[in-house]
């Protein structure tokens, strides 16, 4: 007969079933805005927007907007910045959790930083998330124990307390003698007031330098922060130099073991706790200058800040994750925000730089009127090198008999002369081996018809295809010598140390090349001696007293390969590597020659010999007015899948709707380039590459008045895309270096 009591399950001693214990917890709401509205660090387009939490009246104090917190997010925890604090919150109060955990790091995301999250993330089609992801470092926890520490000792946060005063004298009187418009980026700097300026600086070795070092100390003299990204560690290496001569030092640990300094540097390069350390100290204001890479952009300067880009135009510059960010932009934009000053520093000036310099530029979120500051007739005569160029019908001229060789007589002679006094400096193209059209009499890169895209002809397709929109060329001519047909050019550089060392008998040559077994060498003294570099890999001369020194000559090999470069910028960009060689070697005064060897752009070349960037950028400028490409119009790179790609194309409006057509000066044009198909990657297993074999890109231009707009209905198409699980890779970019 069983029993009324609750029978058991018999166990082994040690055994029995554990009890669990009540983890209950008890939360008090904050008292005054107990609710905060948190941006995740969830990367997906839909969940862009940021969500309210309930913030415990412990948390109260530590919990304040700009500071890193954790909290449960879809079951998970995720962690997320506080962007605000409110009252109340629209979500219902039984949906409402709480932040479970305030970091102790402070304030990393300061206001005015998130504020201009928030316009990056609308000019460029992004989240906030996007943006944070990739301007907070990721948090090292004895670092910011290091710093809370380091700022009740600083004495002097603001930095710039040991500027040479008779240096910078010095620089501001060569600056003021040598630049016209100079005087006004003065009177901003003292006004406090936005400004934005395209500076071409003169040749020279290490001048450049020293103009980005008077204008972060003129920031400092002006009590300004100042951002100066740069495309490269070499760049910034140099930079800090010239900041050195002026007094400045790089935030470093003392011999003390406490760090002090005047510039910070940010670089994906650095270890995490340092990239960290770093960016806490601009955060608290104990740094007010950063040098760095493209992510320092996002530095979280305040006030009316200076913001320097070096080098636009180079590929380094945009951003490699969503939303491919261009640091130019990104740096305009907070200039603006800011009330600060922006300056795009180069020695060959942009399309985009010479649109804002052209007067009819239309202000956008990333974009607007410039002033030109440009150098004085008389110095650029004194300063520049002697540029020959050794085509064929100069060589024909010259009666040199060794026309069409790679290094001719005349170039042998020059060069022999220069390395009795000195080094030389010789520029190769990068290694490898590119194909392209030309046509088969004039030589000249065979472009589309259409949107003067380059050709190319695959070895499945035997008709020539634009690159950029797509057209299957027929019945080409050329529309230089009307010629009809074409020839597959193949260009490389290779062997051209052995070439050298049969013309230039017991003399040293280095090479400089990051393929190369001594890699990139980063300065050499000023002995006689033969250096090839490739762009970019160009060792600094050091003079007897340490000081910048100079080659004596420089040569570009292989100059013809300039006419087949497929970019759409590839003439300026062309120029612009050219003039980085050429503003090394001695000016003319001091006997210096600068010698481009073979074929190549009349444009270029003119640009080169009277270093005058603006008349190439301005001539590219009317070929891109004419042909209706960015920046006269704005424009975005879609690419993916073919349906997902077709999809977005016609939500946004640019296949059927009010963006079907681009209205030009001259035409009406279709506003969507392509779509072209994609060719699968080559280093891939063939289970990814089932997912790859069907990707296509597309360009879609829009007035720059749209560019906005543009931005905000391939963010919220894209959403929609990711929201609804459609298959396939969907992914875009506005502002695009190149449109293949």
């Amino acid at each position: 007969m069983l029993s009324d009591q609750t029978a058991e399950q018999l166990a082994l001693d040690g055994l029995a079933p554990r009890k669990r214990r009540s983890r209950a917890q008890t939360h008090t709401p904050a008292q005054h805005l107990p609710i905060a509205r948190v941006v995740l660090d969830v990367q997906a387009t839909h969940l862009g927007q940021s969500f309210d939490y309930l913030v415990d009246e412990k948390h109260a104090d530590k919990a304040v907007p700009g500071c890193l917190v954790r909290v449960r997010f879809g079951g998970q925890r995720v962690n997320g910045v506080v962007w605000e604090r409110v009252e109340h919150s629209a979500t219902a109060a039984s949906a409402l959790r709480y932040i479970e955990r305030v970091f102790d790091g402070g304030v990393l995301v300061p206001r005015s930083l998130r504020e201009d999250i928030t316009g990056i993330a609308d000019a460029y089609g992004g989240t906030r998330a996007n943006i944070i992801r990739l301007a907070v470092p990721p948090r090292v926890a004895y670092v910011e124990k290091e710093q809370q520490f380091a700022q009740r000792l600083s004495a002097n946060p603001h930095g710039g307390r040991h500027i040479d005063t008779q240096q910078f004298a010095t620089i501001d009187a060569l600056v003021a003698s040598s630049y016209a418009e100079i005087s006004r980026l003065k009177q901003d700097f003292q006004a406090r007031r936005f400004g934005s300026f395209v500076w071409n600086p003169l040749p020279g070795m290490g001048h450049w330098q020293s103009c980005v070092a008077w204008m972060v100390t003129s920031a400092m003299r002006n009590d300004r922060s100042s951002i100066v990204v740069l495309p490269g560690m070499r760049e910034i290496e140099d930079v800090a130099q010239a900041l050195g001569h002026l007094g400045l030092t790089v935030f470093a640990p003392t011999s003390s073991g406490r760090y002090d300094g005047d510039v910070a540097v940010l670089s994906a390069a650095m270890s995490p706790a340092e990239r960290y350390r770093m960016y806490c100290a601009v955060a608290s204001g104990q740094v007010r200058c950063v040098l760095g890479t493209r992510a320092a952009m996002y530095a979280p300067v305040e006030g009316e800040a200076l913001f320097v880009i070096v080098d636009d135009m180079a590929y380094q510059q945009a951003d490699g994750m969503m939303p491919y960010a261009h640091a130019r932009g990104v740096l305009r934009l907070r200039a603006k925000r800011h009330q600060g000053i922006f300056v795009a520093l180069s020695h060959a000036r942009s399309a985009i730089s010479a649109w804002e310099c052209d007067g009819n530029a239309v202000e956008t979120p990333v974009s607007g009127f410039s002033t030109s500051i440009t150098a004085l007739p008389s110095v650029n005569k004194e300063r520049r090198a002697w540029v020959r160029w050794l085509n064929r019908d100069e060589l024909f001229r010259l009666s040199d008999a060794t026309v069409g060789v790679r290094v001719p007589h005349t170039a042998v002679s020059v060069l022999s002369k220069a390395l009795l006094s000195g080094s030389v400096l010789l520029s190769i193209p990068q290694d490898g081996v590119n194909e392209t059209l030309s046509c088969a009499n004039c030589h000249r890169q065979a472009r589309c018809p259409r949107c003067t895209g380059p050709l190319l002809q695959s070895s499945t397709q035997r008709t020539p295809r634009c690159l950029w929109c797509g057209l299957t060329v027929t019945n080409w001519r050329c529309p230089h010598c009307k010629h009809e047909r074409m020839r597959t050019v193949r260009v490389g550089a290779a062997g051209t140390v052995q070439e050298l060392m049969g013309l230039f008998r017991n003399i040293p040559i280095v090479v400089s090349s990051p393929s190369q077994p001594r890699g990139v060498i980063p300065s050499l003294d000023s002995k006689p001696r033969l250096v090839v570099a490739t762009p970019g890999a160009e060792p600094r001369v050091r003079g007897r007293d340490g000081a910048p020194g100079e080659y004596r000559a420089v040569a570009i090999l292989d100059a013809w390969t300039s006419l087949y470069a497929l970019g759409v910028d590839a003439r300026i960009d062309t120029l612009s590597a050219w003039m980085r060689v050429v503003s090394m070697c001695a000016p003319q005064s001091r006997g210096g020659q600068a010698l481009v060897i073979g074929e190549s752009d009349e444009g270029i070349v003119h640009a080169l010999a009277h270093w005058d960037a603006a008349s190439l950028a301005n001539q590219e400028l009317e070929e891109r007015r004419q042909t209706a490409l960015p920046p006269i119009y704005a424009a975005a790179c879609v690419w993916g899948r073919r349906e997902a790609v077709r999809t977005v194309l016609d939500e946004i409006g640019a296949l059927t709707g009010d963006w079907s057509s681009l209205q030009t000066d001259s035409d009406v044009e279709p506003a969507v380039l392509g779509p072209v198909p994609i060719a699968p990657p080559r280093t891939v297993d063939a289970r990814i590459l089932e997912g790859t074999s069907d990707r296509v890109k597309a360009v879609v231009r829009v007035p720059q008045q749209r560019r906005a707009e543009l931005a905000l209905r391939l963010r919220k198409a894209q959403a929609r895309h990711v929201a609804n699980r459609e298959p396939g890779e969907l992914r875009f970019q506005l502002d695009p270096k190149d449109l293949m």
